[in-house]
C-alpha cells in the first residue's frame, strides 16, 4: 500500500522529468529554427556534445543488459532478480539516446526516408534493423519474464538478447571504424572496445538505479550480494581500461597516427586534461581503487565508484568524438595542403546551451520512461531485503 508522501513524491519526479525532457525537445526546436550557427558545431566538428550524450546511452543501453543475461543465459540466480530491471533500463537508454540522436542530426521529420530507403553499405542503416530488432527483442524478453505460461521462454528470449546486443554495440564502434573520412576513428579495435566498455558504463548506471530504488523503499541490499556487482564493475572497468590502452598504443605504432596521438595525449589543450583526469585517473584508476580495495565495496564506495564511472565515460566519448573531429584530417599524407578554408588547422568547440540542453533532455527521457516503468510493473529485484 502506497503512502500518500511516496505518491506525491513519485508524482514529482515524474514532473521534474517531464520538464527535463520538454525543455529537451524545446531546444531542439530552437536549433531547427535557427540552423547550427546557434551550436558551437562546424563544418569539422559536426557531431557535438549531443552526439557524447547519445552514444553513451545507446552503449550504455547494450551494457545495461547484461545483467539479465548473466541470469537468464548464464543461470546466475543474483542476476536473474535483477532481469526485468535490467530490461526496462535498457528500453529506456536506448529511447533515450535515440531521442537525442534524431533530433541532433537535425531534420528528424525526415526519419520515415531513413526508415524506408537503405543504403546497405552505410552502418547508419544498419543501425535501423539494430535499434529497432533490439527494441522488440528486449520487449519479448520482459513478456517471458513477466508471464509464468512462457518463463520456460525466458533464457532463449536471454540467448537472443545476448547475441543481438553484441552486433548492436558492434554497429555502434563501427561507426567510427569505417568512417575513412576520421583518420582518428579508423580502427578495428573499435567494435570490441565498445562493447568492453558497454559493460561497465551499463553497470554503473544499473547500479545507481538499484541504489536509488533501495533507498526509496527504505532497503538496503544484501552485502554479499553489493560486494559481487561492485567486483564486477571493478573488472568491467579494469578491462575497459586496458583496451583504451592498446587502442592507443596501437595508434601510436602506425607513423601517420602520431600526430593524432601527440595532440589528444599531450598537446590538445582540454583533450588530453579530459582524458588523464577525467577518464583515466577519475573515470578508471579511482573506482577501480574503491571497488577493489579489501575494504571497499560497500554502499556508499560501491554508488561513488558508479557516477565516476558515468562521469569518466563522457569524459572519454568528449575526448573520442569531438577530439577525433578537432584534428585535421592528412588528406595527402607526406604533403602539405593549404587553402584558405582552414586545413591543417585544429578546429575549435565549445558547445552551446542548447546542446547540453538538449543532451540532459534525452537523459530525462530515460529517467522519464524508467519512473513510469517501475511504478506499474514490479520491477524491485525481489533478494531477501533487509531493512536498514
Amino acid at each position: 500500500m502506497r503512502s500518500a508522501r511516496d505518491t506525491r513524491r513519485y508524482w514529482s519526479l515524474l514532473a521534474g522529468g517531464g520538464l527535463v525532457t520538454a525543455i529537451g525537445l524545446a531546444a531542439a526546436r530552437y536549433m531547427e529554427a535557427h540552423g547550427h550557427i546557434v551550436t558551437g558545431m562546424s563544418n569539422q566538428v559536426v557531431w557535438g556534445l549531443p552526439h557524447v550524450f547519445a552514444i553513451f546511452m545507446i552503449v550504455a543501453a547494450s551494457g545495461v543488459l547484461n545483467v539479465a543475461s548473466i541470469g537468464s543465459v548464464f543461470g546466475q540466480p543474483v542476476y536473474k532478480r535483477r532481469a526485468p530491471l535490467s530490461g526496462l533500463l535498457c528500453l529506456a537508454l536506448l529511447a533515450g539516446g535515440l531521442f537525442v540522436l534524431m533530433l541532433d542530426l537535425g531534420r528528424p521529420d525526415r526519419i520515415l526516408v531513413a526508415a524506408t530507403h537503405y543504403n546497405f553499405k552505410s552502418v547508419f542503416a544498419w543501425n535501423v534493423f539494430l535499434y529497432s530488432g533490439m527494441s522488440a527483442i528486449v520487449c519479448l524478453y520482459l513478456w517471458t519474464m513477466f508471464e509464468r505460461r512462457y518463463n520456460a521462454w525466458s533464457k532463449p528470449a536471454g540467448i537472443a538478447a545476448l547475441l543481438w546486443r553484441f552486433v548492436l554495440t558492434t554497429g555502434t564502434g563501427s561507426i567510427f571504424g569505417f568512417l575513412a573520412a576520421r583518420q582518428a576513428y579508423q580502427s578495428a579495435l573499435l567494435a570490441p572496445l565498445f562493447i568492453v566498455l558497454s559493460f561497465g558504463w551499463g553497470l554503473a548506471l544499473f547500479l545507481i538505479v538499484q541504489a536509488s530504488m533501495y533507498a526509496w523503499n527504505d532497503r538496503r541490499l544484501a552485502g554479499e550480494i553489493l560486494r559481487r556487482l561492485a567486483r564486477l564493475l571493478g573488472l568491467f572497468v579494469g578491462a575497459a581500461l586496458y583496451l583504451v590502452a592498446v587502442y592507443h598504443m596501437t595508434n601510436l605504432y602506425w607513423a601517420r597516427q602520431a600526430g593524432f596521438e601527440a595532440f589528444i595525449l599531450r598537446d590538445g589543450g582540454i583533450y588530453p586534461r579530459l582524458f588523464w583526469i577525467g577518464y583515466v585517473a577519475l573515470g578508471a584508476v579511482l573506482p577501480l581503487l574503491l571497488l577493489l580495495h579489501p575494504r571497499g565495496g560497500g554502499a556508499r564506495a560501491t554508488l561513488a565508484a558508479s557516477l565516476l564511472v558515468v562521469l569518466g565515460a563522457g569524459a572519454w566519448l568528449y575526448v573520442f568524438i569531438i577530439g577525433g573531429q578537432a584534428y585535421p584530417l592528412d588528406i595527402f599524407p607526406g604533403w602539405q595542403a593549404a587553402s584558405s578554408f582552414g586545413d591543417g588547422v585544429i578546429a575549435s568547440y565549445t558547445p552551446s546551451l542548447p546542446e547540453w540542453l538538449l543532451g540532459i533532455g534525452g537523459a530525462g527521457a530515460a529517467f522519464l520512461l524508467t519512473t513510469i516503468g517501475v511504478r506499474l510493473f514490479d520491477f524491485m529485484p525481489q533478494d531477501d531485503l533487509a531493512a536498514p
